[in-house]
C-alpha cells in the first residue's frame, strides 16, 4: 500500500511544473485524493482535491487559476499540473489518499520557486 510522488523540482518564477502521485495496492478509485504542501514552521496547507471520479475539485484561493489537478483511475495516478508559479509555491507537496478507513500519504515531492 503505498502512494509515490514526483515531478518536484527547482523552477523559476513563472515557471510551470507537473507533480504525478501514482498509488498501488490498494483501491485507489475508491479514495478521494488531495495534494498538501507544507513549508517548515507552518501547517499542511491543502492545495488541491479531487473526489472519486474526478466529478469534482476544490482548490485554495492562493492556487485557482493557476493549478489543475486531475486523475486517471485507470492508471491510480493523480496529477497537479502547476503554473505561473510563485516562491511562495516552495514548500514539500504530499499526495493524500482518503478511503472510508483509510488515509494514505506519500513521501512528498520538494518544489522550490526561486531565480
Amino acid at each position: 500500500v503505498q502512494l509515490v510522488e514526483s515531478g518536484g523540482g527547482l523552477v523559476q518564477p513563472g515557471g510551470s511544473l507537473r507533480l504525478s502521485c501514482a498509488a498501488s495496492g490498494f483501491t485507489f478509485s475508491s479514495s478521494r485524493v488531495s495534494w498538501v504542501r507544507q513549508t517548515p514552521g507552518k501547517e499542511r496547507e491543502l492545495v488541491a482535491a479531487i473526489t472519486t471520479a474526478g466529478g469534482n475539485t476544490i482548490y485554495a484561493d492562493s492556487v485557482k487559476g493557476r493549478f489543475t489537478i486531475s486523475r486517471d483511475n485507470a492508471k491510480n495516478t493523480v496529477d497537479l499540473q502547476m503554473n505561473s508559479l510563485q516562491p511562495e509555491d516552495t514548500a514539500v507537496y504530499y499526495c493524500n489518499a482518503e478511503g472510508v478507513l483509510t488515509s494514505i500519504w506519500g513521501q512528498g515531492t520538494q518544489v522550490t520557486v526561486s531565480s
